[in-house]
């Protein structure tokens, strides 16, 4: 997708670059957004701990601070205020049911992400209603979940990962590296186009939605190709963040082993998280190393894609063009990976233990908001006749076939290595 220009000469992707480090700088400076809670387990607590006016008054906060992020991107971007202004205030409503769906105790106990509930909530109104050209016109996913990334890159911490051990980073390799191609070459042989096959196989490979958003940006890929990726993505996670605890307790595998599994092989990171708390503490610590270290992955990936399509796609538009250069190469590289990188470089490095206690809450707070704002508007603007219909099908079969593969392999080298 190509990028919006304005008078400032910024991209999408710088624009989320400087909002997301606006976020940081604000929160590192002292302000702390107070976050309203969300847990319940029955309906008077819902009443006295959720609904109550103190609660929804710090939801209301939050609500002014991510219209404001959101404004200041559409203004910089030379996208329309009013319309961003009328739709902004829907989706977050609507977010807000999911997240309070989300806190339920028992729901959380089946390990059912807010990301979730937002995308079904999205999904059954653009689906079974007509919705309203202005709302979906309005709708910022990209936008959205690029937010995301930047935030979830201050929990990308390199020193927690190599003190956890290396092994975590080599099943990453070994994973990334054999599904990715494997997904790849499935993809071609199903007569999936290269861009939607480069999107699948991110996705499978290294972190699910972050990655398909990553590729996207690294190859300028089509918005509807990635929201059917993400779709996908998320509608396939669930069976597998459900059952694969309770396989991997059957199948009498370690802690250590069933946590690399987990780690390696469901998509989102707080899906792995809430899995190998089912099993145990060694079972969640290894499964979040090994999930972060695919993590870490993700930018060098983006930029390796970006040179492969760079290569590729301008030798085959047409015989007589020059070879890519270096400044053609820069163009097409996706810069919020360069944010990403930046925001775990700076709390690796930089930031002080304590303060990063301080302050991590609330960035996984904002971050897990973020995400459930791409994804209700992802619902929003998605059909199930796209993912079901003959286009669609060839795609689904690729990614499925892909998980499976990842399923397996990604057990094999656990079972080896822990």
């Amino acid at each position: 997708m190509t990028p919006n220009k304005t008078t400032f000469n910024l991209s999408e992707d710088w624009t989320v670059v400087l909002l997301g480090f606006l976020i940081i700088l604000v929160s590192l400076s002292g302000f702390q957004i107070p976050m309203p809670t969300f847990g319940w387990e029955s309906p008077t607590d819902l009443s006295e701990k959720v609904l109550t006016v103190a609660n929804l008054a710090k939801l209301g906060q939050v609500f002014l601070f991510t219209l404001i992020i959101a404004l200041l991107a559409s203004r910089v971007l030379g996208k329309s205020l009013a319309a961003n202004a009328k739709g902004f205030p829907i989706v977050f409503v609507l977010t807000s049911l999911a997240l309070i769906l989300a806190g339920n105790a028992f729901l959380k106990n089946w390990n059912l992400e807010a990301v979730i509930f937002s995308l079904t909530i999205g999904l059954l109104l653009s689906n079974f209603f007509t919705l309203p050209t202005w709302l979906t016109d309005s709708l910022s996913t990209e936008l959205f979940v690029k937010i995301g990334l930047i935030l979830l890159g201050t929990s990308v911490i390199f020193g927690d990962i190599l003190k956890a051990g290396s092994l975590g980073l080599i099943q990453a390799l070994i994973v990334v590296i054999s599904v990715w191609y494997f997904a790849f070459w499935v993809s071609k042989k199903l007569g999936v186009d290269e861009e939607l096959a480069l999107m699948i196989s991110s996705a499978v490979s290294i972190c699910g939605v972050s990655a398909a958003i990553a590729t996207s940006g690294a190859i300028k890929g089509d918005s509807k190709k990635l929201s059917y990726v993400i779709s996908v993505v998320l509608i396939t996670a669930i069976p597998m963040i459900i059952f694969l605890p309770f396989l991997a307790k059957a199948l009498g595998l370690s802690q250590e082993v069933t946590g690399a599994w987990l780690g390696g092989t469901i998509d989102t990171t707080g899906a792995v998280i809430a899995s190998g708390s089912l099993v145990g503490e060694t079972a969640l610590k290894i499964s979040t190393i090994v999930k972060f270290s695919q993590n870490v992955l993700l930018g060098f990936a983006a930029f390796a894609i970006s040179i492969y399509w760079t290569f590729t796609n301008n030798q085959t538009e047409t015989v007589k063009q020059a070879k890519p250069t270096v400044g053609l190469i820069w163009e097409r590289f996706p810069k919020f990976v360069l944010g990403f990188i930046a925001a775990s470089l700076l709390f690796s490095f930089v930031i002080s233990s304590e303060t990063i206690d301080s302050v991590k809450g609330g960035f996984k707070a904002l971050q897990g908001l973020w995400f459930a704002l791409a994804f209700t508007s992802i619902g929003l603007e998605t059909k199930f006749a796209d993912l079901f219909s003959k286009e669609g099908k060839k795609p689904l079969y690729a990614f499925l076939i892909a998980q499976l593969f990842n399923v397996f392999i990604t057990l094999a080298v656990a079972y080896v290595l822990f």
